[in-house]
């Protein structure tokens, strides 16, 4: 358990210096979270890194809980003051736009299931935007999958 965490560790730390960041960094913002859909929804969720964000593990357990549910097309979900509606759902990952948004260009958020962690990236923007981010959090999972296989 303790080298996973260390390999979850080091991957995070090499592609958030590259990608999360302000203005010019496809990600604004970024959380890896453990993730155990099998347990106890009293369990607070275990915020393993985060870049960018105050969130905590309450802020999260909206989220997590809409996770579980598995209603990603006929429900909203919260992260922090933003509720958010998925525009698209694939194998493990979802896209999500913020509908109280008060940035111009507007905001979204991906999803994605990587092994035992969900990993949170928010960006700003429109579909642009949204690419850009995907392109990022696919970099991360294949980097972190390389030393799962």
């Amino acid at each position: 358990m303790a080298a996973d965490w260390s390999w979850a560790h080091r991957a995070w730390e090499k592609w958030a210096v590259k990608h999360i960041g302000p203005s010019g960094k496809p990600v604004q913002a970024a959380m890896l979270l453990n993730y155990d859909p099998s347990g106890p929804s009293r369990l607070l969720p275990t915020i393993a890194e985060q870049e960018r964000t105050q969130l905590t593990a309450i802020d999260l357990q909206a989220l997590l809980a809409f996770a579980k549910r598995g209603n990603l097309q006929t429900e909203f979900f919260s992260l922090g003051p933003n509720q958010y509606l998925v525009t698209s759902i694939h194998e493990n990952w979802f896209c999500a736009r913020c509908v109280n948004s008060t940035r111009s260009g507007g905001e979204g958020v991906i999803v994605m299931q990587i092994g035992a962690y969900l990993l949170v990236s928010m960006y700003d923007g429109s579909l642009a935007s949204a690419s850009q981010a995907m392109v990022s959090a696919d970099q991360f999972a294949m980097q972190f999958n390389r030393r799962t296989r």
